[in-house]
């Protein structure tokens, strides 16, 4: 059972309360609902254009549809109002889409008084807080809150209720090359491949590296394996070789655990070690990846 006072907890469902005023705003308009749902005409309801969600199940709306066909709209939509009599959608866009579907003419909505920057935010912290984003959606949601919003990593992790390290894994992964975004959006490639694929450091590598996963449908372990292999590429060594190796052969203990290094940072990591001391290093290639590695270590460093 969870626990109420879990500080996550509380954290997720303040998320969108944050964001409304806690007293009513001193001129309310008549058509705001004060948290009281009116019937609205869907094709009065205009799509919200700073929408984070790119993809819809279509399998998942049939059936929401049919659902809503069945009972009605449980959970009502929150809309701002336009003028000429129309509304902008802030969120529930899978149950306004399913009530077209069903062909619904009207669908319960509260009216929120806010500003376009309020709306905006509201909609990419709804959109974050659901389970069903892909990891890009995800990772164009929270930079969109660091940009436009000014939000640090450590305020994104506060409004969400996600973990900071999490959302700084998720960034990361705007550094991939634009087609290997696109397939991670379609499905192709899981979060844990495209976090593997980001210790690769050119396009053309990872380009390479993506295509390979796919077409021999790699487990994310098969990946992690794969990519360290790319980095630490073996060769027929020579006598110099075989004697440094003889000298410095790496205890198995000490390179699963630089394996895991690699895995957890997304980073190319090499230990050594000389009968209990050592050294780790760590190569990282811009301010993002210093800024996970810091993460990893417990630090919160300003984003």
């Amino acid at each position: 059972m969870s626990n109420p006072t879990d500080p996550k907890r509380r954290a997720l469902g303040k998320g969108l309360e944050s964001l409304l005023p806690s007293h009513p705003a001193a001129s309310v308009t008549p058509l705001e609902s004060a948290g009281k749902p009116l019937e609205i005409a869907v094709d009065q309801i205009d799509r919200n254009p700073l929408q984070t969600r790119t993809r819809f199940d279509e399998a998942q709306l049939q059936e929401l549809a049919a659902s809503i066909t069945s009972s009605g709209v449980i959970q009502p939509i929150v809309v701002k109002a336009l003028t000429g009599g129309r509304y902008q959608l802030i969120t529930g866009e899978r149950r306004l889409l399913a009530s077209r579907i069903a062909n619904k003419t009207h669908i319960p909505a509260i009216v929120r008084n806010v500003s376009d920057q309020q709306a905006m935010e509201m909609t990419i912290i709804e959109n974050l807080q659901r389970a069903d984003l892909n990891p890009m959606e995800q990772a164009k949601a929270y930079q969109r809150l660091s940009t436009d919003f000014k939000l640090s990593q450590e305020q994104m992790a506060t409004r969400t209720g996600k973990d900071r390290a999490s959302i700084a894994n998720f960034l990361r992964l705007l550094k991939l090359p634009e087609a290997i975004q696109h397939k991670v959006e379609a499905g192709e490639l899981s979060f844990g491949h495209a976090r593997t694929l980001l210790a690769l450091q050119t396009t053309e590598s990872i380009t390479l590296a993506a295509q390979k996963i796919i077409a021999l449908a790699m487990s994310v372990r098969q990946t992690e394996t794969y990519v360290h292999g790319l980095l630490n590429p073996e060769r027929k060594p020579g006598k110099a070789d075989r004697d440094a190796a003889a000298a410095n052969a790496q205890d198995p203990n000490v390179r699963e655990a630089q394996e895991q290094l690699q895995r957890a940072l997304g980073l190319k990591v090499r230990i050594e070690d000389k009968k209990g001391k050592g050294r780790v290093i760590i190569e990282y290639s811009g301010v993002e990846d210093f800024d996970a590695i810091l993460t990893a270590l417990g630090d919160k460093p300003e984003a």
